[in-house]
């Protein structure tokens, strides 16, 4: 094993993924076994779970558990943390990727409703897996939570505001856990710019719109498999003295 691969070597860990059965976060979970480690794929769609981890266990040869869970509600993430738990006896890397980004005409349409399932999935249920299983890592003396965020937490627009609300408050939320579970877990926040995901289907790229990403510094969006050095570094001990941090991948925002 080269000095690269022992860097970012996941053997033997565990690594669970909310919205881990499509766009970045099925490319992370690859990433994450392709490395060694055993994956639990998290997502509200049962049938895309199965599927997402028969085809890793196919490439890979790691074991993937898949499990049905909408992580906007809260009372259903204890069983998704006890199922990882039961069959693997410990979670080594948590990633809090599932989120939403719904869209709307004007604010004043935007209903209570609305608000409150965009701050449900992409806040509130981070901050209850990690504090399920940060507590538990604390106790295992390891591990490493990661939060994918969005630069519209930090450049948002008219028409994401609820969304970037609520990715600004995992942010902050990221920094108080990195203090809550410190010295033994690591808790980041992966910052995620435009990339080529089932999202992006709703920007209508092929209507001629080159002009989209002139501000960036790569002038390009990214393609999903472009996330996955960032999360191997934040899931690996390549980043052991890294935490209550965000690093960016996002094409160079201005």
């Amino acid at each position: 094993m080269g000095y690269a691969d022992q860097l970012f070597d996941l053997t033997g860990r565990v690594v669970l993924i909310t919205g881990g059965s499509r766009g970045l976060g099925r490319e992370m979970a690859f990433g994450a076994a392709r490395c060694g480690a055993d994956v639990v794929i998290a997502s509200r769609k049962m049938d895309n779970c199965v599927a997402t981890a028969r085809e890793i266990e196919a490439e890979t040869g790691r074991t993937a558990l898949p499990y049905q869970v909408h992580v906007g509600r809260w009372e259903q993430l204890d069983g998704l943390v006890d199922a990882a738990y039961e069959k693997f006896g410990k979670i080594d890397t948590l990633i809090n990727n599932a989120g939403m980004q719904p869209l709307y005409d004007k604010l004043s349409n935007v209903t209570e409703k609305l608000f409150d399932a965009v701050v449900n999935l992409n806040m509130k249920g981070p901050f209850r897996l990690s504090a399920l299983v940060g507590e538990r890592m604390v106790a295992a003396g390891t591990g490493s939570i990661i939060n994918v965020s969005s630069t519209g937490s930090l450049r948002p627009g008219a028409d994401i505001v609820p969304y970037a609300a609520a990715k600004a408050g995992l942010n902050a939320m990221t920094e108080g856990l990195a203090r809550a579970f410190a010295p033994s877990v690591r808790v980041n926040t992966l910052m995620a710019g435009p990339f080529l995901t089932d999202v992006s289907k709703a920007w209508n790229l092929e209507q001629g719109e080159i002009n989209r990403f002139a501000h960036l510094s790569l002038q390009r969006p990214g393609n999903p498999s472009e996330i996955v050095g960032a999360a191997l570094f934040l899931a690996s001990d390549a980043s052991s003295f890294t935490t209550g941090s965000i690093v960016r991948a996002d094409g160079g925002i201005p």
